[in-house]
């Protein structure tokens, strides 16, 4: 009589052990729950950072260029590109309509990038009156290099054979930008008409231009039906603008491409450079040498010493005060040196001095720029004094040493409160080198004038901004 009684707490025990089953498989869905969570916010984390990361850095040998020119302009515009064309590195073309007479090209192989024969153009109609017909031709230069079909290309940079570029910082700019997308970047001309009449969102092919790959690709495998509906555009980069802005894309401005629509001088559009690495100048056969007593091609040879010594702060314009003299300075580095004789307002040291001559007259718009100027003082005596680059080397502290010369001697009558006694300016300053983030967010640099013993010569340094600091004058 006694077993029922020892079986009696069998239920409540089987009921227990349930309850506990219960509970831990509840606890080991939660843990599995959050291990999920976690698993799967690592993996995008993961995911996109890889993306970030899973190509390296581009450089010149990811870029292929096409080059337009002509038997007329070819005897000139192989010495531009000579001046920044790396036969072991760069690869491209330049496109001829056919092969040059008596050229010498053949002697310059090694140094000029390969020579291509466009295509027929015949078959696409041009009906713009009194234009080039030749438009067309170089207008698909940019589809001819896509069919060039060289590997490992990330970009495709097109311009003319005198659009002088500047190798370290096209690629520097270019890398901003996630060469597997479509883009198209470029710049428009630096006068209001003829973007009105061409177009704002226009990249001016004088300047040049660039074009991812997807894009070139996709651009390349429509331009043909593109061309037949735009005989009446006038020039090539207006073609590949309609046929671009058809499939759906913009373009981005870069100020560092440089179509120049000026002439004469261009000193004060050079001294007063955006904020930006340059890229490329064109039409320099329309302006005066940019640098006094030299050739157009000597001097630019000249600026592009500077330009292997420190690429990226080539032209970047740094302003810094003077308190004892009441002096100016505006440092545009590797290029010139101006001092003002007074403190000048920092908005107004950065606009362009009107040195230079508009592309066309005839209206007050032909003569309407699209950044900012200032008039250029009519007396000599009573503008900034200028000293132009001389040189620049490493130090032993690996500092540069850059210094700038008075090359124009104005008959000027001065005291020794005047910035027209000194002879040189030496800056120092470390090599920039600028990331990603830098480039997308640019914070112009400050300067010091230094203690100089010789009465002269006036030292500079240049060096980034303190996060809180002015560019002002001093109180």
């Amino acid at each position: 009589m006694q077993l029922p009684h020892q079986l009696s707490p069998k239920p409540r025990n089987s009921f227990s052990l349930l309850v506990n089953l219960i509970r831990i498989f509840s606890f080991l869905c939660i843990i599995y729950l959050f291990l999920t969570l976690f698993l799967l916010h690592s993996s995008k984390f993961v995911s996109f950072s890889s993306s970030e990361n899973v190509f390296p850095p581009t450089t010149i040998e990811h870029v292929v260029f096409g080059i337009a020119s002509n038997q007329d302009s070819w005897s000139k515009g192989k010495d531009y590109v000579k001046l920044w064309w790396r036969p072991d590195k760069m690869r491209g073309c330049v496109f001829h309509e056919k092969m040059p007479p008596n050229t010498p090209f053949q002697n310059d192989s090694d140094s000029l990038p390969p020579m291509c024969i466009s295509e027929d153009t015949a078959r696409f109609r041009y009906t713009y009156r009194g234009g080039p017909r030749s438009s067309v031709r170089i207008a698909r230069v940019v589809s001819e290099t896509v069919s060039l079909n060289h590997s490992n290309v990330r970009w495709f940079v097109f311009g003319d054979d005198d659009t002088v570029f500047f190798p370290e910082n096209l690629v520097k700019t270019l890398s901003k930008y996630d060469h597997e997308l479509w883009h198209y970047i470029g710049t428009n001309s630096e006068v209001l008409t003829q973007n009105k009449l061409f177009s704002f969102d226009m990249a001016f092919g004088g300047a040049g231009f660039a074009i991812s790959y997807p894009l070139a690709r996709v651009l390349a495998s429509v331009f043909d039906s593109c061309l037949e509906r735009y005989p009446h555009i006038y020039g090539s980069d207006g073609r590949v603008h309609a046929c671009i802005a058809e499939l759906g894309i913009g373009m981005a401005h870069e100020p560092g491409f440089h179509q120049m629509d000026i002439r004469g001088n261009v000193f004060g559009l050079l001294a007063a450079h955006p904020n930006t690495p340059v890229v490329s100048l064109h039409n320099l056969d329309q302006t005066d040498p940019i640098f006094p007593n030299m050739t157009t091609t000597e001097a630019l040879e000249h600026l592009l010493h500077a330009a292997k010594v420190d690429p990226h702060r080539l032209l970047q314009q740094t302003v810094c005060y003077d308190r004892w003299f009441s002096w100016t300075f505006s440092v545009s580095w590797g290029y010139a040196v101006q001092v003002f004789g007074n403190h000048v307002f920092l908005p107004d040291v950065l606009r362009a001095q009107q040195t230079f001559e508009p592309w066309r007259r005839g209206n007050p718009l032909a003569e309407a720029f699209n950044f900012d100027t200032r008039d250029h003082h009519p007396d000599p005596c009573r503008r900034p004094t200028v000293f132009f680059f001389d040189r620049a080397d490493f130090g032993r502290d690996g500092r540069i040493k850059s210094s700038y010369r008075r090359l124009i001697i104005e008959n000027c009558t001065f005291d020794n409160f005047s910035p027209k006694k000194l002879e040189e300016i030496r800056v120092l300053s470390n090599k920039l080198e600028l990331g990603i983030k830098q480039l997308q967010a640019p914070r112009r640099h400050c300067c010091d004038v230094l203690p100089s013993s010789a009465g002269k010569v006036m030292d500079i340094g240049i060096r980034e901004c303190r996060e809180d600091e002015l560019i002002n004058m001093h109180p």
